[in-house]
């Protein structure tokens, strides 16, 4: 008996029919290496001669482990990051432009060395707490692998070393049943891709569509090498003039600057992100999904989810300290837009890369269920007005390293299916 495994995914289900056409019409012999081959080639396919003692029997239905269209369906499978063996990016133009002067010095000394010690063993047992926690709801939890982040390499281009596999937002975006690789934006993150193939390649072979975005060489012409900053002022200015760190040399975009709507993706122009890499996305997803640009009263964009955190179908938190300035547009949508309180995480913690506002970097588990930290009281109690159960984490030394809930996770499965919530 052959049995083959069907893919799943709307308006995507055309490949799935290609792809069992090529394997229904082989012999047993070499069936697996000739089931990847190309839609034409499965188009020419013929069917296998009658003196041959196969049988075929009908495919078998296989639920693909990859499927999630928006931010809020409930989460059945999710990657949650690893601070192990976390390294300080060696401080680049585009590290400086993304960074809080405050910490400059910081990068300047450890650049390219582990994060302090002690810190970073707090970070990795606040993340297995949630992970635990994470079980604990339901949800299966995979992990990237550990990968040595000190080791220098070098393209033709520029030589760095690595950082850590602590954010899957940032490079892994789930849409549907594929999964796209992010080209992102920092030398130090040019291999960050590694610690997630495995696993890539374990739902690959289970169904899952599979997209790496145009690696950027990440040459000179990439940056702006004499990007003026010096104080929060020039960043305010050089944003509201549409200037970044990132050119329009080449396409690049970091996963963690799209959030997900069902048919309607948002997408801002970040430190990051560029026009080139959201072009790429928006011809990629066509026809079946839209992207629209949004921008922000932010003098330093980069990632989303700290910034415009979709919740709910038509329910977004919005930071009122970064306004949005197409908010009125989702207004006359009829979404609800809630303003989340001031963060309560005090002034002396180390934010070595973002801002307080890690409060609203929230994961939800479902409409009523949020993970959120501990320590933010305020915000919890906004959930519960909202009609919304606080799953409390204490991840502050994880905060450290750059993310919240949404940074340090990608959900792989959430059950749902695509609609539309913007008209």
């Amino acid at each position: 008996m052959l049995r083959v495994r069907c893919l799943r995914g709307g308006s995507r289900g055309a490949e799935a029919a290609h792809l069992i056409g090529a394997m229904v019409g082989r012999a047993v012999t070499g069936w697996v290496q000739k089931a990847f081959q190309s839609a034409s080639s499965a188009a020419a396919a013929q069917p296998c001669p009658a003196a041959e003692e196969e049988h075929v029997t009908e495919p078998v239905q296989q639920e693909c482990p990859v499927s999630a269209y928006n931010e809020w369906d409930p989460l059945e499978e999710v990657i949650v990051g690893r601070a192990e063996n976390a390294r300080v990016p060696p401080f680049t133009v585009e590290v400086k432009a993304n960074t809080y002067d405050k910490y400059w010095p910081f990068y300047q000394k450890y650049g390219g060395q582990p994060f302090p010690e002690d810190h970073l063993k707090k970070a990795v047992a606040e993340i297995e707490e949630m992970c635990n926690i994470l079980r604990l709801e339901g949800v299966t939890v995979r992990r990237p692998e550990p990968i040595d982040w000190s080791l220098e390499y070098k393209t033709p281009d520029f030589t760095s070393s690595g950082m850590y596999a602590a954010m899957p937002r940032d490079i892994l975006m789930v849409v549907g049943n594929e999964i796209i690789e992010a080209p992102m934006a920092w030398r130090a993150r040019f291999f960050e891709y590694r610690a997630y193939r495995p696993l890539i390649k374990e739902y690959f072979r289970k169904g899952a569509k599979w997209t790496t975005a145009p690696k950027p060489t990440m040459a000179d012409e990439l940056y702006d090498q004499d990007y003026p900053i010096r104080t929060v002022e020039d960043r305010h200015n050089l944003a509201a003039q549409g200037k970044f760190v990132t050119t329009e040399h080449e396409p690049c975009f970091d996963a963690a600057d799209f959030i997900r709507a069902g048919r309607d993706l948002f997408v801002q122009r970040s430190q990051v992100t560029n026009y080139m890499g959201i072009e790429w996305m928006r011809r990629h997803l066509a026809p079946d999904y839209k992207i629209h640009i949004i921008s922000f009263k932010d003098p330093n964009p980069m990632h989303i989810d700290a910034t415009f955190n979709i919740i709910g179908p038509g329910l977004v938190l919005s930071n009122p300290d970064r306004p949005c300035r197409q908010i009125e547009m989702f207004k006359k949508a009829g979404w609800s837009v809630v303003n989340p309180p001031l963060p309560l995480i005090p002034d002396d913690h180390p934010l070595w890369m973002s801002s307080k506002w890690l409060s609203m970097n929230v994961l939800m588990l479902d409409e009523k269920r949020v993970m959120v930290d501990a320590n933010e009281t305020t915000i919890q109690k906004m959930f519960e007005n909202l009609g919304i159960k606080t799953i409390k984490v204490s991840i502050r030394h994880a905060n450290s390293l750059g993310g919240g809930f949404h940074c340090w996770t990608t959900d792989v499965r959430r059950r749902g299916t695509l609609q539309s919530y913007f008209h």
